[in-house]
């Protein structure tokens, strides 16, 4: 992040400062290398817009999504409560991050802990940042072919449909849909703290199922809002049919055309 301004709760706070945001990074976002330009990509969003936030750093641990949805609750209650302790320690009211899971979590599972903040997925902030004209769109991707790829923990769980397309559609662009969209949308495969499991034998992929779909319809880029999507996707890419089709969270989309 040395090419970036990002500040961490601790030297925030020696500074005698409260920011507006907590930016939760996330477990992929911190270690996963794919997903660490999609985290780089949002700060440089923010950092244009002028956004007043700072990050835990190291005092952020994992929301405790995969431990829950792998069934120990026990693991989970221990990552949230830690987790809780130093957020309320430092007054957090608003969180914005780029993990869907992590939104989720920190969103409806935190609250019966002792955790109540305000949270917002990455491209809900982005959309309102665009609609307050902090952000001005100068890129023009008019001729691409971009499909999006619902998140199950965005889409389904939370019903968020229309602000990553609202988004998506600020670059001049029209989303071409796949049949299962939306509501109705297909699991890339890595909910349910399934990115630590082995594929089955004798059964297709559910990310090469996806993939398939996707790439049906000749896209020009597979958009996520999701790093487990990301890799989900990227992995189903390779495998289906290498270069047929960029995949990118719609903080890269955005970030390289404002």
């Amino acid at each position: 992040m040395d090419e970036l301004t990002v500040k961490t709760m601790a030297q925030l706070r020696a500074e005698g400062k409260e920011p507006d945001f907590l930016f939760w990074v996330g477990s992929a976002g911190s270690f996963d290398d794919r997903a660490k330009r999609i985290t780089k990509a949002f700060v440089r969003i923010m950092n244009k817009a002028g956004v007043d936030f700072g990050v835990l750093g190291t005092e952020e641990s994992s929301s405790g999504d995969a431990a829950k949805r792998a069934g120990n609750e026990f693991l989970f209650q221990m990552q949230a409560f830690t987790n809780i302790e130093i957020m309320n320690g430092y007054n957090i009211k608003n969180i914005v991050t780029t993990c869907p899971h992590a939104y989720n979590t920190l969103k409806n599972e935190y609250k019966g802990l002792g955790g109540n903040y305000t949270v917002v997925h990455h491209t809900e902030f982005i959309l309102k940042l665009i609609s307050d004209g902090r952000l001005i769109i100068k890129g023009d991707l008019r001729g691409k072919k971009i499909t999006y790829h619902d998140p199950c923990y965005l889409g389904r769980a939370n019903n968020i449909y229309n602000q990553p397309r609202e988004v998506i559609k600020s670059l001049g662009v029209d989303i071409v849909e796949m049949k299962r969209s939306k509501r109705k949308s297909f699991c890339c495969g890595a909910g349910g703290a399934q990115m630590f499991k082995e594929p089955e034998n004798g059964t297709q992929d559910i990310n090469i199922n996806r993939t398939e779909e996707a790439l049906g319809l000749q896209p020009d880029i597979i958009a996520t809002g999701c790093p487990f999507c990301n890799t989900m996707m990227t992995d189903g890419v390779k495998s289906v049919k290498e270069g047929a089709a960029e995949v990118l969270d719609i903080a890269e989309l955005i970030a390289d055309n404002i």
